[in-house]
């Protein structure tokens, strides 16, 4: 029998096995050498020795605290090093994302482990994932980039010599005929704020911003790259990763709390929530922090009494026969959960079931008056004829009180009328007006249940039963949604499943929504402000992405007006209230609209991989005149994008970086994480013995660049004293000073604890930084961050860390936008709409595209662990699964074959049948299958490192996609208002191999 039929097959697991006999055979399988021990096989000595309720340390190991990034929820660990290599890593149990509860930082690092052996209790334990638990081995991969690197014949060959890093910032600044392709602009001649880059478009801005920065998720070194460099050399483009993971779900909460600025991040209050809804994601499995969340959620079912729905086109882990009736499953067409939330919402209204006392609540004076925890804009009235904008009197925004049906500015009423529809008079003038509520139930009555029901396939009466019984638990409710709502209506989606929880008023409430807990201060704090220098420019311009600006607002847009032309369509999207479109920089540059970029770094980041579609983008990274003709990669290996660039610069991994961070949500006290290094990177130094990573490089670029944010006296304290920005540890032991000095000041380092903590290397450093303060930032990084007690998260009902902005139930900015290709007003509030290209158009099936591709987060792989061999000894690979009805129909049993796609692309599977997934589509569990980083031959110096091709098994899904017609060359479908990359209800056909 083949591998992967074994595999997709056999029901014989491991265990069973060893019960039959097979122990030996076992005992083999992973290794060559026989197990030392049958119960312990080959484990490693104890780091600890507790007798008596002693203490006792292994003199041959270390052990440190740092962060995992197996993935982007960055649990705090504690690493286990031998020889200056980490061989085990296990949870920290003073943080909050591998404890809970977690410790007291006052208990000292002996009697943390005392607790961590208590055999009494399972409150005591720290732990780490399967990706924690295997990570640390990237470090030590065959395929990591150790030296700088300079390509060898074409781009993406995979063939590279090494040169030194001084050499390479020379060339990349200097440019030059660097690899007999023609001159290329160095960044010295990029770096310009004072030129335009075209004199008839001066919005473009300056020259400085034909660079265009990428990076990855922030674990925790993002502000040193976009503060101290990208802002200092003058670029408007850094760019994240959030638009091709979960931007649509990030703008609709944004849209949801009216801000447009920060992109707050939502999630339950786990603890004590009492029903959960769970749309286009499942807890645990996707939308960190995973860990954390699948702890809270263990606990919350079994001690609370928790009930959850789990709304998806597949069943995951999340629903479980364990938990009886608390977990339950409904499975929906993909893309279509917006028609499903829309009915509920229309069920609520019609039915009364929102609570009514609540929206009427006008503002953050009436909320504290009314002893309430937040608001919502339901009452606002919105006018008609004046461009769908809230009525307001000198900025203040009215409403009719309830008390005596008089138009009052809403700081000045109480409670105010919540559904109206006519004409106003205020201070002698008329208005027609509707309140925003009442666009929203119009909104939602455009359409009746049942005819919402037919689009998303889910029964009448399952709508109107989760509707009521969503709004019988009182407050104590929550929504949960996350990368399922990446599809093109996806935005909208998010902002719909948001609006449930302001029916009945969770937002702010114990047991309901929580934007987290906050953090301290690190990066600007009480000693020194890192993210500002004396010469420090502010970028301006338009960004590559037509991101953060409206068209209206474009030279264009005046041009056409002036010469009495229609503005409308503009030449391709604009994204007003986006933050970042990192799928939109290829294709803009290579449209040159609204400019062409002349230099790309990318920091971590992974287009190719993690974008759907990305044929172009491959085909634009491998012309270097097409859009980017100077690309330098940092990266410690060479990805399915980094393989395209033309220099690599190696970065640190894991437990050899600074950082400092917080996580994103599900927490609900102040949280602030760090790390540092705990072991020596391997990788070349620059001539101070600096290890060469993104930081230290990034140092040394600047200076040869002669910005003013690194080098002599780049740092100033608050005091006004000056000091040298000249290694990584300069910023961030001053990050881990403020955060030591915010609130009230943390205890001091004993000896003691200097030495479990692994931390006397740092002793000189420490005292020549942070002087006298220097056992407090000790005392903090020994605990690998600050964490408030667990009893700081409430307020009576409500969570100590609350949102004061009103909740749009009409969001003013959205509704007064227009879409640049149509001309027309986005609607302010949420609505339904068909999967649509970017100009609104809907995208339709037909009899050969008649199935739904959606991916679904892993629960072992990710992004930063798919190449890992250990992880494949747990999951080998990934598969299309496919309901028994449709392989029936198209005459596909388990383990066949098959080709899926749609019209502009196609990929090769093997189907895995399972009654979990609704019927007429296909579901591919995503970040495997990859295609560099090990997956593929790789020379350096003429040497060649074969592919590990166990690296390439599963489904490439990002291979799909569909083109967007209604745009310029090289795009993909996104979502419609907000631009993020659309992955999720893609029309696609199967064939059999």
């Amino acid at each position: 029998m083949k591998r992967r039929k074994f595999l997709l097959t056999s029901g014989l697991s491991l265990s069973l096995a060893a019960a039959l006999g097979y122990k030996n055979t076992i005992k083999k399988i992973f290794t060559n050498d026989e197990f030392s021990d049958n119960i312990s096989t080959n484990s490693l000595e104890c780091e600890v020795f507790i007798e008596n309720n002693t203490v006792k340390f292994n003199d041959k190991f270390s052990i440190a605290t740092s962060l995992c990034n197996g993935c982007t929820t960055f649990c705090s660990v504690r690493a286990l090093i031998d020889n200056n290599k980490v061989i085990k890593t296990f949870g920290n149990p003073y943080s909050l994302l591998s404890s809970d509860p977690w410790l007291d930082m006052q208990v000292s690092l002996k009697d943390s482990f005392l607790k961590l052996n208590d055999i009494n209790s399972l409150n005591s334990r720290s732990t780490c994932c399967a990706r924690g638990s295997s990570i640390h081995h990237k470090m030590y991969d065959e395929f990591r980039v150790t030296k700088a690197l300079k390509r060898v014949g074409k781009r993406g060959e995979n063939k590279w010599k090494s040169i030194s890093i001084e050499e390479l910032i020379n060339e990349i600044v200097n440019g030059g005929n660097l690899f007999n392709e023609g001159y290329v602009d160095g960044l010295k001649s990029i770096c310009n704020t004072k030129k335009l880059i075209d004199e008839n478009n001066p919005d473009y801005g300056p020259v400085a911003n034909q660079l265009c920065i990428l990076g990855t998720a922030d674990e925790g070194r993002q502000n040193f790259l976009t503060h101290r460099f990208a802002q200092s050399f003058g670029t408007i483009n850094y760019l994240g990763h959030t638009a091709i993971c979960g931007l649509s779900m990030r703008a609709g909460e944004a849209a949801y709390l009216d801000d447009f600025t920060s992109y707050a991040h939502l999630k339950p209050d786990y603890e004590h929530c009492k029903f959960l809804l769970n749309i286009a994601t499942a807890p645990a499995q996707a939308g960190n922090p995973f860990k954390r969340q699948a702890h809270l959620l263990a606990q919350a079912r079994t001690y609370n009494n928790l009930k959850y729905v789990c709304v998806t086109p597949n069943l995951t882990n999340a629903d479980s026969f364990a938990v009886n009736e608390n977990s339950r499953w409904i499975a929906i067409k993909p893309g279509e959960d917006l028609a499903f939330v829309m009915a509920m919402l229309r069920v609520i209204i019609e039915n009364k079931f929102y609570n009514e006392k609540y929206l009427q609540i006008p503002s953050l004076k009436s909320q504290i008056a009314l002893n309430d925890v937040s608001f919502t804009n339901a009452s606002y009235l919105v006018c008609k004829d004046k461009n769908k904008e809230f009525l307001k009197d000198e900025g203040s925004i009215l409403v009719i009180d309830s008390v005596d049906n008089k138009v009052k500015k809403a700081d000045f009423v109480l409670q105010a009328i919540l559904d109206f529809n006519g004409e106003v008079e205020y201070k002698n003038k008329k208005y027609q007006v509707q309140t925003s509520f009442n666009i929203l139930k119009e909104n939602s009555f455009l359409k009746s249940v049942k005819e919402y029901a037919k689009i998303c396939d889910v029964k009448e009466e399952i709508i109107f039963e989760l509707a009521k019984e969503f709004c019988s638990y009182g407050r104590c409710v929550a929504t949960d949604c996350h990368g399922g709502t990446m599809h093109t209506t996806g935005f909208y989606t998010a902002y719909a499943i948001m609006m449930l929880g302001a029916m009945v008023g969770n937002l702010n409430h114990k047991g309901g929504m929580s934007v987290g807990g906050g953090k301290y201060a690190s990066f600007n704090g009480k000693c020194f402000n890192l993210l500002s220098y004396k010469g420090k420019v502010k970028p301006f311009g338009t960004r590559i992405d037509r991101a953060r600006k409206a068209y209206e607002t474009s030279t264009e847009f005046k041009n056409k007006i002036k010469n009495n032309q229609n503005p409308y369509p503009a030449k391709d999207k604009w994204f007003a209230f986006t933050n970042a479109l990192e799928n939109e920089v290829l294709s803009s540059s290579a449209n040159a609209y609204p400019y062409k970029l002349k230099a790309l770094i990318t920091w971590g980041a992974n287009i190719v991989y993690g974008q759907n579609n990305n044929k172009d983008v491959i085909a634009l990274l491998k012309d270097p005149s097409k859009a980017a003709p100077l690309f330098i990669a940092i990266d410690p290996f060479i990805n399915e994008t980094s393989i395209y660039a033309d220099y690599i610069v190696p970065d640190s991994v894991l437990f050899e970086t600074w950082g400092v961070l917080s996580p994103w949500a599900a927490y609900n006290t102040k949280t602030t994480h760090l790390r540092y290094p705990i072991v020596k990177s391997p990788n070349d130094t620059f001539k101070n013995q600096e290890s060469i990573c993104m930081d230290s490089f990034i140092i040394e670029l600047a200076k040869a660049l002669k910005l003013p944010s690194f080098g002599k006296n780049a740092i100033m304290d608050n005091e006004g004293n000056f000091y040298d920005l000249d290694r990584p540890q300069d910023f961030y032991l001053r990050a881990f000073l403020n955060v030591a000095m915010d609130e009230d000041e943390l205890s001091d380092i004993s000896d003691e604890e200097l030495k479990i903590s692994s931390l006397l290397e740092y002793k000189d450093s420490l005292k020549k930084i942070c002087k006298d303060k220097w056992r407090k930032v000790a005392f903090l990084m020994s605990r690998g961050g600050r964490f408030a007690k667990k009893n700081t998260a409430y307020k009576n009902n409500a969570l100590s860390n609350s949102y004061t902005k009103a909740i749009a139930i009409y969001n003013e900015k959205l509704g007064t936008s227009i879409n640049s290709l149509t001309g027309k007003r986005y609607n302010g509030s949420v609505k339904y709409y068909p999967q649509s290209y970017a100009d609104g158009s809907m995208i339709k099936m037909n009899k050969e595209f008649n199935l739904l591709a959606f991916s679904y987060k892993s629960n072992i792989f990710s992004s930063a662990s798919a190449t890992l061999d250990i992880l494949k000894e747990i999951k080998y690979a990934t598969y299309a699964d496919i309901n028994t009805k449709t392989a029936k129909k198209y005459n596909i049993k388990n383990a066949d074959k098959i080709k899926i796609s749609t019209k502009d692309s196609s990929i090769i599977a093997y189907a895995r049948l399972k009654e979990g997934i609704y019927p007429n589509a296909i579901g591919i569990e995503y970040a495997s299958a990859r295609r560099a980083e090990g997956a593929r031959d790789l020379i350096i110096d003429n040497v060649l490192i074969k592919a590990k091709k166990i690296r390439q098994t599963g489904v490439y899904y990002n291979r799909l996609g569909l083109d967007d017609i209604s745009r310029l060359k090289y795009k993909g479908i996104s979502d419609f208002v907000v631009g993020s990359n659309a992955r999720t209800a893609l029309a696609v056909k199967i064939e059999k191999i």
